[in-house]
């Protein structure tokens, strides 16, 4: 909030001074959610702005009549149902009238409960009734905490995999469900409540953002996501320790492998590179996912040098299905196909199927083979072999197209810092700040360079380069190498 009216969402500031403004549909709808979330209530530095959140709850409350419009769907339901809890037990004051319009959004939201769309809004759902149910007082809060732990008991199992990755495989959504669980702890203590939560899993949930972050402590654009999506792994990690757990564990040189949720890390010196070897997401539900299959990115003294394309957006234009397409991230693209069959704003149809090969890791170097079949479909019935290879100073990256073929390339999107320059055909030299430098080489196919976008936020398009490498043959090795 800029002013008591005026709100800055995804890169986009508009003011709300009339009803029918809750509900422009000259604005994005996921702008809409978040101002109907109140997140700004327990934000940094939000007491300073205490009389324009009461305010706005008054507002929200006369202008948002029950059922009707945005802020009545049951995800932004949920949260600013939680919100206004928090900030209540924080010290904020709702008045009468926001303490029953309160009671009557959990009441609408008992009978919305996303069941048709399961994954992180379920659990938002569950969340938010068991928030409710310690809060207020009576059967009825009795039934609503009862259903949301009911809710927990059987989707945590589920979403939660073995390695402690939720299964929609999007580190920016995983930090968001981290989140819940440590809200819920913090709930649960304060109304001295031992909840029937299985609340060992924030440990491995924390171990695993910590495995799937780069050097710079923000999260690696796999599937969708962005920086300001979800809280910080540093900020999540603060949470954790004012509830008493211990730190989590800065992943170790080597390979890691988080095997249940398909990605791997490479550290060597000071080198990170994270790569993608998972399924695009739950087979029921893969509205986050991205045909993203064999991309990676990598950093280079705390720097990042190739990224995948981020998230700026939803909805159901070009430009999202554009930014959810293989050409928009680090990997192989042939004949202009999607490795996975995007389509809509959140919907897939045939997938890419990852299946990881022999793995090398000694101190020399650590080495990862995998192969994808989502071009099978294509005439060629081709598929997308990769290997990396990661040691002192250097990454290599070969890759093998196998059959027939019109044409296919590798691309390389770079991080916007990174300033290039053509030293010779198939060769180009980079720098970075901070004096990161070094060179691209590439064997077995032409290297160009395009312009293209980064989207690091929700509303943002920075400009940056993409490297392509065409193959011209089945195989292609571009090595990487720095100082």
């Amino acid at each position: 909030m800029s002013a008591a009216d005026t709100f800055r969402f995804l890169g986009e500031t508009r003011s709300i001074r009339t009803l029918g403004e809750w509900n422009d549909p000259a604005a994005e709808k996921l702008w809409l959610y978040n101002l109907h979330y109140f997140d700004d209530l327990n934000a940094e530095g939000g007491w300073e702005r205490a009389e324009w959140h009461r305010q706005l709850i008054e507002r929200w409350v006369v202008e948002n009549p029950t059922g009707r419009g945005n802020g009545w769907e049951p995800y932004p339901s949920s949260v600013r149902i939680v919100n206004w809890i928090k900030w209540t037990l924080d010290g904020g004051d709702l008045s009468a009238q926001a303490l029953a319009s309160l009671a009557v959004q959990v009441r609408f939201l008992c009978g919305q409960l996303e069941f048709h769309l399961l994954g992180n809004h379920l659990l938002a759902n569950a969340k938010a009734l068991v928030f409710a149910g310690l809060f207020f007082e009576g059967d009825e809060a009795r039934q609503w905490l009862e259903r949301g732990l009911e809710i927990l008991a059987d989707e945590l199992p589920e979403q939660i995999l073995g390695d402690g990755g939720h299964f929609e495989l999007s580190p920016q959504y995983h930090s968001l469900i981290l989140e819940d669980l440590l809200d819920l702890t913090n709930v649960a203590r304060t109304f001295g409540n031992t909840l029937p939560i299985n609340f060992g899993l924030i440990g491995a949930m924390r171990q695993w953002l910590a495995v799937m972050c780069h050097p710079d402590g923000e999260i690696a654009f796999f599937n969708d996501g962005a920086f300001d999506g979800a809280p910080r792994r540093d900020t999540l990690e603060r949470y954790a320790a004012r509830l008493g757990y211990a730190p989590s564990q800065e992943p170790p040189p080597g390979i890691t492998y988080l095997e249940a949720s398909g990605y791997i890390r490479l550290q060597h010196d000071a080198a990170v590179a994270l790569l993608d070897v998972a399924p695009i997401g739950p087979s029921y539900l893969p509205g986050h996912g991205h045909a993203d299959a064999l991309s990676f990115e990598l950093s280079v003294a705390g720097q990042r040098i190739v990224v995948n394309s981020g998230t700026s957006l939803y909805g159901t234009g070009p430009e999202r299905q554009r930014q959810r397409g293989t050409a928009a991230h680090s990997t192989v693209v042939v004949d202009g196909a999607d490795s996975s069959e995007v389509w809509g704003g959140f919907r897939v149809a045939r997938r890419a199927r990852v299946t990881v090969g022999a793995t090398r890791d000694d101190a020399q170097m650590q080495e990862v083979e995998a192969s994808h079949d989502g071009f099978r479909r294509l005439p060629g019935h081709n598929m997308h072999r990769r290997r990396w290879r990661l040691g002192r100073g250097m990454l290599e990256v070969d890759d093998e197209v196998t059959g027939a073929f019109g044409w296919a390339e590798a691309r390389f999107h770079l991080h916007p810092a990174i300033r290039i320059s053509e030293t010779a055909p198939g060769q180009v030299r980079f720098e970075g700040p901070d004096g990161v430098e070094g060179h691209f080489g590439v064997v077995g196919g032409a290297l160009r360079v395009e312009p293209g976008t980064w989207h690091p936020r929700f509303g943002t398009s920075i400009p940056n380069v993409c490297l392509v490498a065409r193959l011209s043959g089945p195989k292609l090795q571009i090595r990487i190498q720095w100082r």
